[in-house]
This record gives structure tokens, sequence and C-alpha cells, in this order.
């Protein structure tokens, strides 16, 4: 896929689904540090593009860090564009930035999985990909365009319905 917009449209399915119990901006982080190793190695011009940050292994080190540091960057990033405020702020719990980050590192293991022929998910049990070409590039791209457009509108109407019974 290229690179994050894709992969955030089950992240906002699943911040509808869960809404305060999942933090979408830890889950953006985690999608943004997970392409940073295809995009060094497209900009130096050789290497393996879905190396070893796409396995589940890479994966779940990733979660770590992105847990790590999505938290503190989330709750800044929510202050700077005014969701969090002095008098209401936003605190993500650990469990939620740890959830949110496993979450958004595994997906994107599974999904790049299914449409890229050099990701490796199962690395170094196995370099087979099992999952190459399960569902062709164009409905994975739709379904996930589609649960971000879903997502998106049940996370409104939810907060909307919330709002007005107080």
């Amino acid at each position: 896929m290229p690179f994050t917009p894709f992969h955030m449209g089950p992240g906002i399915l699943l911040k509808a689904i869960l809404q305060s119990s999942f933090s979408l901006m830890v889950f953006g982080w985690t999608q943004i540090v997970m392409d940073l190793q295809p995009l060094w190695i497209m900009v130096q011009g050789h290497g393996h593009i879905h190396g070893f940050t796409h396995t589940f292994i890479g994966a779940c080190l990733i979660a770590v860090f992105s847990c790590l540091t999505g938290k503190y960057l989330s709750e800044i990033g929510l202050c700077v564009i005014g969701i969090s405020k002095a008098n209401n702020p936003v605190h993500i719990s650990w469990k939620i930035a740890m959830l949110s980050a496993f979450v958004g590192s595994v997906s994107h293991v599974a999904l790049d999985a299914l449409i890229h022929a050099d990701v490796e998910p199962f690395y170094p049990i196995s370099v087979d990909n099992p999952w190459l070409g399960v569902i062709s590039v164009s409905l994975l791209h739709k379904l996930c365009l589609y649960s971000g457009l879903v997502g998106g509108g049940m996370f409104y109407v939810v907060q909307w319905r919330l709002k007005r019974n107080h």
C-alpha cells in the first residue's frame, strides 16, 4: 500500500467501535514508524523494501517503540489541534497506547502481506507469504477506504448522541 493513508481506514473503524479505549493518534504514529524502513530503502535505491519491519517480530518491536514515543507525541498533538485542553486534558493510558500500537503494527503487516510479494510476515520461521493474493489490491484498497468512511461516520454519530444526551 502506498504508505499510511490506506492503513488508517481500519484504524478509524476501530476508533469508532472502541471510542476512548483506542488511540487513533498512536495507531497513526505506528503506521508512520512502520513505513520508515521502506522509505529509507526507496530513497537509497536498493535493499529489501518490506524487510524486517514487515514481519510480525519486527512489528512487535515497532509497537513497543511506537507505544513509548506515541503516547507522549499523541498527547502533545491532541493539545496542538485543540482536542485536549487545559480544563479538560486528554490522557492516553499505557494500556490504550500499547493496544493501539500493537493493533497498528500487526494490522500493517497483515494488510501489506496481502498485496506485496516481498513481505515475509512469519520470518524467521518461514520466508513464505501465504496471504499474498488472497484478495486483489483494488479490493483491499476499497475495503480500507470504506472502513474509514464507515468508521468516521459511526464515530461522529456516537459523539453527537453522547453530547445530545448530556
